[in-house]
């Protein structure tokens, strides 16, 4: 009532535009200009201005009603329209694109919008609701939940295996290797028990993703360290085999990520709930090592 008649400076057109009556409005006034104990209006022969200290409190007012309309359309917005998803290329490219058809028919009232990049998530610059990243969190002003961990093994093509004799994973030290000073192969050879050599590695090819990567591999080009579940499709037709599946890497894990203020979300945790119930079918399948699902810093 006060910010529609500090803005029209004349309590008959407030009165009108807030479906009420002149007196109504010079009413309620009154009672403001008593509790703030000064005058907010200076009535002259049939009309008002605003006082000294009406002027001082009008743009606070209107301010704050401003920033309470905005909360409330962004409540709406949050339940409706679209939902804004940003993912690292080798998930969302492979697990996720696989699924995410089935979270559309669930919510046919929700639109999707799906972003894959390996470029960290601005939540506010980039109008995302929700991303899945790898990494070891935790990071500040972020809620992240454990999906699984990112586990990774060499994957290569059978014609690459047969060529190279591929028998024990030291048999790799002497191979093309996509990405071979990535140091997550030094820490495979380890855990396969083959100390890597100390010097240089070989030129090789490094690729942005595992959706590169698996294009070369398949193609015989080299072995590459990829997620086994992600590429189920590929290793069922036959195009790319795993040499050594009793060796994993689980170097990073994959999380949900969001800001904190926004719990409660609905189409938010529709998305969450949607994801967990794939992740849950995902090892109950068994496709992946058992403790690709164990959270880091959790045993068991």
């Amino acid at each position: 009532m006060f910010e529609a008649a500090a803005r029209l400076e004349n309590f008959s057109r407030a009165a009108e535009e807030l479906g009420m009556t002149q007196a109504a409005v010079s009413y309620q006034v009154r009672q403001l200009e008593d509790r703030v104990g000064r005058p907010l209006f200076l009535r002259e022969r049939g009309r008002v201005r605003l006082s000294e200290a009406g002027r001082r409190l009008a743009p606070a007012v209107s301010s704050a009603l401003a920033d309470i309309a905005a909360a409330f359309a962004d409540l709406a917005a949050d339940d409706t329209g679209i939902l804004a998803i940003s993912t690292i290329p080798s998930f969302g490219g492979t697990w996720l694109s696989a699924r995410i058809g089935r979270f559309q028919v669930a919510m046919p009232d929700l639109a999707l919008r799906l972003a894959t990049t390996g470029r960290i998530t601005d939540f506010a610059r980039d109008g995302i609701d929700v991303a899945i990243r790898s990494g070891a969190g935790p990071w500040p002003g972020i809620t992240a939940e454990f999906l699984m961990r990112y586990h990774v093994t060499p994957l290569c093509s059978p014609r690459f295996v047969e060529a190279h004799g591929l028998r024990e994973p030291a048999d790799l030290l002497r191979v093309q290797r996509l990405a071979p000073e990535d140091p997550w192969w030094a820490a495979w050879f380890t855990l396969a028990g083959v100390p890597a050599p100390p010097a240089a590695p070989r030129p090789g090819i490094a690729l942005d993703s595992q959706m590169e990567e698996a294009r070369l591999a398949g193609s015989g080009f080299g072995a590459a360290l990829m997620t086994p579940i992600f590429w189920r499709d590929e290793i069922a037709a036959g195009t790319l085999v795993q040499p050594f599946p009793e060796v994993y890497l689980t170097p990073v894990s994959l999380w949900l990520v969001r800001p904190e203020g926004r719990h409660g979300v609905r189409k938010i945790e529709r998305f969450r709930e949607w994801l967990l119930a794939e992740m849950a079918a995902e090892r109950a399948r068994g496709r992946a090592p058992e403790a690709a699902w164990t959270a880091p810093g959790r045993q068991g």
